[in-house]
C-alpha cells in the first residue's frame, strides 16, 4: 500500500510557512494540512554546536505548537541552517535569514567560491510518539561576482531563505558546482527521510 493510502485514517500537519516545503510535500503526493500560523522565538543557545542547532529549532517549533494533538494527528515541523567554516581553524558559522539586502550580500560572499553544509532538522511527533532526525548536504559554489550576487539579492530578494539563497532558483543554476547529499534537503525538506519515517510511523499505527 502507498504511503498517501496509509495516511487516510491520520492528519498530517505541516507547521511551516514554507512555500517551498509545502510544494515538496504536495510533489511526494501525500496529503496534508497547513497548521495555523504561530509564535515561535526561535533562540537557541549560545554554545550549542552549529550542527544541532536545525534540530533544535525543529523540536523547539514542534513544542511551541499551540493546539493539542488529536489521536491521529501527525504535525511536522522543520528547520533550516547554513554552516559555512571549520577549515583551516575557522569556526563554524550559522547562517540564518538575512535581514536584509546588506546581510544577504554579506552571506553569499561567505559562501562564494567555497563549500558550505545545508542542515534541515525534522521533528515528527503524535500525541504518543516523537522522532528528531536531520539531513546534511554539502554544496559548493564556484566564484560569485559582486555583479552577480547582487543581482541575484535584487531580483530574488532571498530574505527568507537560510544562506540567503534557493538552490532552485537563478543562483543555483549558474553558480553551484556541486552538492553531495539530498537535493531536496538544501530545498528545505529531505523528503526521502520523512517518506520513510511516515511508513514506519503508519504501519506502527496500523499494527495497533
Amino acid at each position: 500500500m502507498l504511503l498517501k493510502d496509509k495516511l487516510k485514517g491520520h492528519r498530517l500537519i505541516l507547521a511551516s510557512a514554507s512555500p517551498r516545503r509545502r510544494q515538496i510535500l504536495t510533489d511526494a503526493g501525500l496529503p496534508f494540512v497547513m497548521a495555523e500560523p504561530y509564535e515561535v522565538d526561535e533562540i537557541y543557545p549560545a554554545d550549542l554546536p552549529a550542527a544541532e542547532v536545525a534540530e533544535f529549532l525543529a523540536t523547539l517549533k514542534s513544542d511551541a505548537y499551540p493546539v493539542p494533538l488529536a489521536d491521529r494527528d501527525i504535525i511536522l515541523t522543520a528547520d533550516t541552517t547554513v554552516v559555512v567554516g571549520g577549515v583551516n581553524g575557522e569556526v563554524d558559522e550559522v547562517l540564518g535569514k538575512p535581514r536584509d539586502r546588506a546581510e544577504s550580500i554579506e552571506m553569499l560572499e561567505k559562501l562564494s567560491g567555497r563549500a558550505h553544509k545545508v542542515i534541515t532538522g525534522v521533528t515528527i511527533r503524535t500525541p504518543d510518539r516523537r522522532e528528531t532526525f536531520a539531513a546534511e548536504s554539502t554544496v559548493t559554489f564556484r566564484h560569485l561576482t559582486r555583479e552577480e550576487i547582487e543581482y541575484y539579492v535584487d531580483t530574488f530578494s532571498p530574505m527568507d531563505k537560510a544562506g540567503a539563497y534557493a538552490i532552485q532558483e537563478w543562483i543555483g543554476y549558474i553558480g553551484i558546482e556541486r552538492i553531495e547529499g539530498s537535493f531536496h534537503n538544501v530545498m528545505g525538506l529531505p523528503i526521502q527521510m520523512i517518506y520513510s519515517y511516515l511508513n514506519r510511523l503508519s504501519d506502527y499505527y496500523g499494527a495497533r
